[in-house]
């Protein structure tokens, strides 16, 4: 019925993403001087282009309106590789869309997402593709879905789960999923939502990350901006501080660094590894205007890795 065994599902959401940038310090309530731009986005999307950038074969399980916008996000999604023959096409639906307002340095002030397709991804849909699911090497889910679709899909699949809460109020939506999931990636904030602890400094955020790993998460990646990337399983820790870097923008950086984290787990690469790589694609992707960087590409990502000078600070077996 669907595509060929992929080696990673995606279920979540493909949008089309209306930027604007300001070229000037951001104005409240005025008319800001910039430069607006269309392109395709959405997390489970952003994350599948990726993928397929690093050459991995990846199905995408997504939403799409009959309208225009999804005519061209799944045209753009067949041109890139992913497979959405597993994807739902709602007739009469808008596409879902992402509206969003950086500042002069790209850094994200502002956001409005209208994604309410993604209420069409329904138990019955999902059932239909459990099989091709469970058939997978990983399946990522986007913290886009549903407490209770979520719940059913963690329920249901026997692959690896992989997902990054997005933000503190969707990373309240897989609190109850967090034993069924093998590698979470959040920002300190994301992480406190989940543990109902403080994680701000470093002694807590461990604290709190210990939480997650008792209640069944294998892997854990906690992004603390300057403060660098703490990683821990149930063996070690460790604590990397990011190379200095120009940013361009940093919407996408997290995406790209899921891709790259399901890339080195499809590798087999060690926990301090998947770390440096996941550092190493978010960085490529900061130095691009766009959401996905084009360079993206498995030479790209361990040259990169090479490269750049992420510190190891901590660690401990």
């Amino acid at each position: 019925m669907f595509g060929g065994r992929p080696q990673v599902v995606v279920v979540g959401g493909a949008n089309m993403d209306i930027c604007g940038r300001a070229t000037n310090s951001l104005l409240a309530y005025d008319s800001n001087l910039g430069l607006v731009r269309t392109t395709h986005g959405g997390v489970g999307r952003n994350i599948s282009h990726n993928l397929a950038l690093l050459g991995v074969t990846v199905s995408l399980i997504a939403p799409f309106g009959d309208d225009r916008a999804g005519k061209e996000l799944m045209d753009g999604c067949h041109k890139l590789g992913i497979d959405t023959s597993a994807s739902v096409v709602v007739e009469g639906a808008a596409s879902s869309s992402y509206l969003f307002i950086t500042d002069a340095a790209g850094e994200m002030q502002l956001a409005i997402n209208d994604m309410a397709i993604l209420d069409e991804l329904t138990d019955a849909r999902l059932a239909e593709r459990l099989e091709l699911m469970n058939s997978a090497d990983i399946v990522v889910l986007d913290a886009n879905l549903s407490e209770a679709t979520l719940e059913w899909l963690a329920a249901h699949i026997t692959a690896p789960i992989f997902s990054d809460p997005i933000s503190c109020a969707k990373a309240a939506r897989l609190k109850a999923v967090l034993p069924h999931i093998h590698t979470l990636k959040p920002n300190a904030y994301e992480l406190e939502t989940l543990s109902n602890k403080p994680a701000r400094e470093l002694p807590d955020v461990k604290q709190a990350s210990t939480s997650l790993l008792k209640r069944g998460v294998k892997r854990l990646f906690v992004s603390r901006g300057e403060q660098g990337l703490f990683v821990a399983d149930n063996t070690q820790e460790l604590v990397l501080q990011p190379a200095s870097s120009e940013v361009v923008s940093t919407t996408g950086a997290g995406d790209a660094m899921m891709a790259a984290l399901i890339w080195a787990e499809l590798q087999g690469a060690n926990l301090e590894q998947a770390a440096r790589l996941g550092m190493a694609a978010a960085e490529l992707c900061s130095r691009s205007e766009y959401t996905v960087n084009p360079q993206m590409s498995a030479t790209a990502l361990i040259s990169h890795m090479g490269e750049h000078t992420a510190r190891l600070i901590e660690e401990r077996t």
